[in-house]
């Protein structure tokens, strides 16, 4: 704990000699629409996809009130509309800023990093402002609450974060490296500060910060897994094309690689596909050149499995002979996916795609219970019906048929050796695995408690003891 504190003292040093500022804006384009001109501030509200987590579905932009559910609890998204009483209307340029780019709040009180305050840190000056007016000016009022964070303790104690972002909280707004071309500087501010990439790709350490030293190699979130998005061409997107990951963001979808689902959905819907061209090429050139992390996988997710015929070998059998993991595929999935799993214009193949060749199953198992969704230009809606709890008009399945149809997807389109559980779907139903620290916690409390209880006890017993002597 103290040598990481010591290395970023060092670090908020360096960064305070540094140069001056990037600008983070490059010139507006021509004939370009508002919100694709990158100085902006609601072009900025859209690359840091704050409509995301401020906004209820159906609801009105900004409002507040959307439920995140972090290791620690829910936490509730807040008002950022110029709402005087309920939003953001009284903060001056200076409020705005602290809040962005410190997590401290007008009022003072300390933000949880669900807010990726950790990745605005690195804001411009320049683009903190365009925000500030943006908000202030473009956004429309909603004079309505929003539900209090009310986490359990000692999660709830929001002073403890004045400790946490000396650790992990940088200084100053982002320095470009004249070591590298213009449209990587881009790329490294619109990754790491405006879209918050490293939030979700990169691994948490014991105290849930983001593990620096394995940057953008992939990350648990909830029950979904953040793939590896370095340079490695196994583990990473160093086998992907500039043109398919430039597609992938633009729409979420490559054929014969990869869907977008879950979180990455979200970002793609909300920000990502909203992004001007040379901002999705530049954010391509900074991660093709990241250092690459390796995994020891033999070969790239999307390039396993193949097509298989088992629907025709099935037919005949006798029902006890049936494969458990084929007769859920036969009845849920094959009239989408096709009978060998080769899909169709509308949904992907099962083999040679990322969810099926990855190395953990998680992806797998909440595209099963949680479904796709993604709305790509407004018009051209992608779905795919979750059999989870959420169901409506899909069947429900139990953990044992997911772990069934999960296996029998591995087994013949994806990675052979793998292997579900129904432990593992029930898992993912809770909410994926439960970090270090919440499990110490949760331990640690009861037994400190324990203590503290038999130390007072002590000092009661001692205490008396010695009246009773004084007294004889």
């Amino acid at each position: 704990m103290l040598r990481r504190l010591f290395k970023t003292s060092c670090l908020l040093l360096a960064l305070a000699g540094a140069q001056q500022a990037w600008s983070a804006t490059p010139a507006a384009e021509s004939a370009t629409p508002a919100s694709r001109n990158p100085t902006t501030g609601e072009y900025l509200s859209i690359a840091s996809d704050c409509v995301a987590c401020h906004t209820v579905p159906g609801g009105k932009p900004y409002a507040g009130g959307y439920g995140i559910d972090s290791p620690m609890g829910k936490i509730w998204s807040t008002n950022i509309t110029p709402s005087r009483e309920f939003g953001i209307g009284a903060y001056s340029l200076q409020d705005f800023s602290r809040a962005v780019r410190e997590g401290v709040a007008r009022d003072g009180h300390r933000l949880y990093p669900a807010m990726p305050y950790t990745a605005y840190a690195s804001m411009t000056d320049q683009d903190v402002e365009a925000l500030y007016h943006y908000f202030m000016k473009e956004v429309k009022p909603v004079d309505a609450p929003t539900p209090k964070t009310e986490l359990p303790f000692p999660f709830s104690i929001r002073q403890s974060m004045i400790v946490w972002n000396a650790v992990n909280l940088s200084s100053g707004p982002f320095q470009a490296d004249p070591s590298k071309s213009e449209q990587i500087n881009r790329g490294d501010y619109l990754v790491n500060t405006l879209a918050h990439c490293a939030a979700c790709h990169t691994p948490r350490d014991f105290l849930l910060a983001e593990d620096a030293g394995r940057a953008l190699s992939g990350g648990q979130l909830g029950a979904w897994f953040a793939p590896n998005i370095t340079s490695d061409p196994v583990a990473g997107i160093g086998g992907w094309s500039d043109a398919e990951l430039v597609a992938y963001l633009r729409t979420g979808h490559v054929k014969g690689k990869a869907q977008a689902a879950g979180p990455m959905a979200e970002a793609i819907e909300h920000s990502l596909q909203h992004l001007s061209d040379p901002d999705l090429h530049a954010i391509v050139a900074y991660l093709k050149q990241t250092r690459p992390v390796a995994s020891g996988e033999a070969k790239p997710r999307y390039a396993f499995g193949g097509p298989d015929d088992t629907e025709a070998r099935q037919r005949g059998n006798l029902v006890r002979d049936l494969d458990p993991g084929w007769r859920v595929y036969s009845a849920t999935c094959a009239a989408c996916h096709g009978a060998r799993g080769e899909g169709t214009e509308s949904y992907p193949s099962l083999y040679h795609n990322t969810v099926t060749g990855a190395p953990d199953a998680s992806n797998l198992i909440a595209t099963v219970l949680y479904g796709v969704h993604r709305k790509i230009d407004a018009h051209e809606d992608i779905s795919m019906p979750g059999f989870g709890p959420q169901a409506s008009y899909t069947e429900r399945l139990s953990d044992q048929q997911i772990a069934d149809v999960s296996n029998y997807v591995l087994a013949h389109y994806g990675q052979v050796g793998q292997r579900v559980t129904p432990q593992d779907v029930a898992l993912a139903r809770s909410g994926g695995p439960e970090p270090a620290l919440i499990r110490v916690t949760r331990y640690a409390l009861p037994v400190g408690g324990a203590v503290a209880v038999l130390l007072l006890i002590a000092i009661v017993y001692l205490v008396a003891r010695r009246r009773a002597r004084k007294k004889a």
